[in-house]
């Protein structure tokens, strides 16, 4: 029989674990006499109450934070990618991607249409992200409503319309249209790189970059609204330099405009080429922690299932952060590819002890150095009361499993803001603004 005791009110007793195991003398009125009776709870009960909480509690909770991490996992995202011929509509898409032309899964790209009828393509890391390559708007009977229905306007969660030189009739045709069946478009004024290289060759004493990009960003407004549309906002994008100009700026906007986990989708799919990219990626994804270190808790605490069967999911989602800040081999060989730099100078800006070697072995040594935080504030606990004992076990492997995803993932942040400053040469942009916070106490994030 373990007694436990209901303090009215509760007085702190000095050892603060102590009131749970003790009598508790309960003041009551009988016939007008007052009495004091001892409030017990058998052995029996506690068997039945930790395998209540064992078999129906940890279970049901368990396959409700699952099912979040499902609906997450599952979340589709279909962006549609539209302009004239020679808009660079494949390249951007490329970008986008992280994939360079000779890549099998790339969009062909050329000067003149390739794109005949809606062409998919699947995200390398993400499969439930879809880029469309929609055929050319340019044609002298296009007609936008009609356009929309054979490419099939209600499977996109957006449009992005992009034009090279001029926005004309048609795009603003197509903007109307798209707005009129409830989805969002957003203008993206491409090639912005050939349009700077042009006007430093036709001016070089009087080229100011900044003065440039306002009179490109003035003059598309410019056309757009006498094609009459309101207010339109341009994006100005080199698909080849896209830590440069406007691209962070379109992925905060689509961020702020996408609702729930279609947001989570696009920072995770979009590339990291700014620190800030790279710092919204790590807070999103850190909004899932808990939920992976609450179901190591639950497989820890039913009984039977051994700690070490954590370490899959811990691998598993930690080679997801991996390659969505683009630490993986794969994607450090297309940046290096891209930015024109050496494949080893860039994995030499990977220090991190996981991002170098995620191993089964090293997730070991990390959780059981983590797992010791539990144990000292649980052994009494574990020690009086022994149904608790696979409770235990899961708190345990929940700080376990919580340290290590945190600082895993601030560590690989930091990492890629680090192969950034290599790729780009961002070394002034990069001081400027990396900020690290100070720790939390992992738990409390």
């Amino acid at each position: 029989m373990v007694s436990l005791s209901f303090p009215l009110p509760p007085p702190p007793p000095p050892d603060e674990s102590a009131w749970l195991f003790s009598a508790f003398p309960f003041p009551f009125q009988f016939g007008g006499i007052s009495r004091t009776a001892t409030m017990e709870i058998q052995e029996v009960d506690l068997r039945e109450m930790g395998s209540l909480i064992q078999s129906r509690v940890i279970l049901e909770v368990s396959n409700q934070v699952q099912s979040l991490l499902d609906t997450v996992e599952t979340t589709t995202l279909e962006i549609a990618v539209t302009g004239e011929s020679g808009a660079g509509k494949s390249t951007f898409i490329n970008a986008l991607l992280g994939l360079n032309d000779g890549d099998p899964r790339a969009a062909p790209t050329g000067v003149t249409e390739t794109t005949f009828s809606p062409m998919p393509y699947e995200h390398p890391r993400l499969p439930r992200v879809h880029i469309w390559d929609l055929p050319g708007t340019g044609t002298p009977r296009f007609q936008a409503e009609t356009y929309l229905q054979q490419v099939g306007f209600e499977r996109y969660d957006f449009f992005i319309i992009i034009a090279s030189e001029r926005f004309r009739e048609n795009h603003v045709k197509l903007a109307r249209a798209v707005a009129a069946m409830g989805k969002r478009f957003y203008f993206v004024r491409s090639k912005i790189d050939l349009d700077l290289q042009a006007s430093r060759q036709r001016r070089p004493t009087r080229f100011e970059e900044v003065h440039v990009l306002r009179e490109i960003e003035a003059d598309c407004i410019r056309q757009l609204k006498k094609e009459g549309l309101d207010s339109p906002k341009v994006f100005l994008i080199s698909s080849f330099e896209l830590h440069r100009f406007d691209f962070q700026c379109l992925e905060d906007t689509l961020a702020e405009e996408l609702e729930g986990h279609k947001r989570h989708v696009l920072l995770l799919s979009f590339p990291s080429v700014t620190t800030e990219a790279v710092q919204k990626k790590k807070a999103s994804l850190r909004r899932n922690i808990w939920k992976k270190a609450l179901m190591a808790c639950f497989v820890s605490a039913l009984p039977g299932l051994p700690f070490h069967l954590n370490i899959p999911m811990l691998l598993k989602t930690l080679d997801s952060y991996r390659r969505s800040f683009g630490l993986d081999d794969d994607s450090l060989g297309a940046l290096a590819l891209t930015t024109s730099k050496n494949p080893s100078q860039l994995k030499n800006q990977v220090s991190s002890t996981l991002a170098r070697d995620l191993s089964e072995n090293a997730v070991h040594v990390i959780l059981s150095q983590a797992a010791t935080y539990g144990k000292v504030a649980a052994r009494l606990l574990k020690d009086r009361v022994p149904f608790l004992d696979n409770l235990v076990a899961g708190g345990i492997s929940f700080v376990a499993a919580y340290y290590l995803l945190h600082t895993a993932l601030d560590n690989f942040a930091k990492d890629a803001e680090r192969v950034l400053l290599a790729a780009y040469d961002l070394e002034d942009e990069f001081q400027k603004s990396v900020f690290y916070p100070p720790e939390p106490g992992f738990i409390f994030d």
